[in-house]
């Protein structure tokens, strides 16, 4: 499923426009981007969490030639899949 075809289901099941949907869903995306972009953690009870992760500097391997680099600290996005999405996959 694409941004597509769940604008289109999300149409169907409020019984809206496509155009609406579409900017409903962007808002959401928008919303969660800003959020966590802040630091904010994002919780949807039983769908999942979107949080930041903190990675520390660490040595690596330029794997092509072998040779070893410094990879520099840096941020990361997690997300972590609520009971009720986790439970849907099994």
């Amino acid at each position: 499923m694409n941004k597509g075809d769940l604008v289109e289901k999300l149409a169907q099941d409020c019984k809206m426009t496509k155009t609406a949907a579409e900017q409903a869903l962007n808002s959401v995306f928008k919303t969660i981007t800003n959020a966590v972009a802040t630091g904010d953690k994002v919780a949807l009870i039983g769908f999942g969490t979107f949080s930041v992760s903190e990675r520390a500097a660490r040595e690596g391997r330029n794997p092509k030639t072998g040779e070893v680099i410094q990879i520099a600290a840096g941020k990361a996005v997690k997300f972590k899949a609520g009971k009720i999405l986790a439970g849907a996959v099994k």
